[in-house]
């Protein structure tokens, strides 16, 4: 595939992901308005984006692929090292919010929902992860076994289609045992 192609594709993922970097840019332009934690997670997405647009521009200018692929390796690291500076802070601000309440005489807490959020996130990751290596797998099965292009073509969507249904199964199934367990025992979870 031509980089000119490449660069495209990933000009036009840059600029759909506004609905993500221009919120993040609001939180950082908030300052000390918003939480800390709140304004490194910000910091992580608009590197990651800003990352994607960066290597659009170097698929054009570049003729090799290593250095569009070198900044994006670098982007990513970057990215996911602000992303977990975030996700530290976060939980100390929760420890110390939890800490207030205490103090004050709550003793319930907001009812957690990071674990269904993260289980989601992690369905729908392995899920693409696996539609890139059934896109590679079907490439060179086209190439060296004359496998039916549209065959190499489905492979990656149903495999996306599949997890993205197990991440809205697994949402219902959550959302029903909520609804089901008594009061009594949400209110001791809690």
């Amino acid at each position: 595939m031509p980089q000119a192609v490449l660069a495209l594709g990933a000009a036009t993922v840059t600029a759909a992901g506004c609905v993500w970097y221009l919120p993040a840019l609001a939180d950082l332009r908030a300052g000390a308005d918003r939480p800390l934690a709140r304004r490194r997670a910000a910091a992580a997405c608009l590197s990651g984006w800003a990352t994607t647009g960066i290597v659009a521009v170097l698929l054009l200018v570049c003729e090799e692929g290593w250095t569009p692929f070198g900044v994006a390796v670098a982007g990513a690291a970057v990215t996911v090292g602000l992303r977990g500076h975030a996700a530290v802070q976060h939980r100390r601000e929760m420890r110390e919010a939890a800490l207030d309440w205490a103090a004050l005489g709550h003793v319930r807490q907001p009812p957690d929902t990071g674990g269904a959020r993260y289980v989601v996130a992690v369905l729908i990751g392995i899920g693409l992860a696996a539609a890139v290596v059934g896109t590679a797998l079907g490439a060179v099965a086209e190439r060296e076994y004359s496998v039916d292009w549209w065959a190499v073509a489905a492979v990656p969507s149903a495999v996306v289609g599949l997890f993205l249904t197990l991440a809205v199964l697994y949402g219902r199934v959550l959302r029903h045992h909520r609804l089901t367990q008594p009061v009594a025992v949400r209110d001791e979870a809690q």
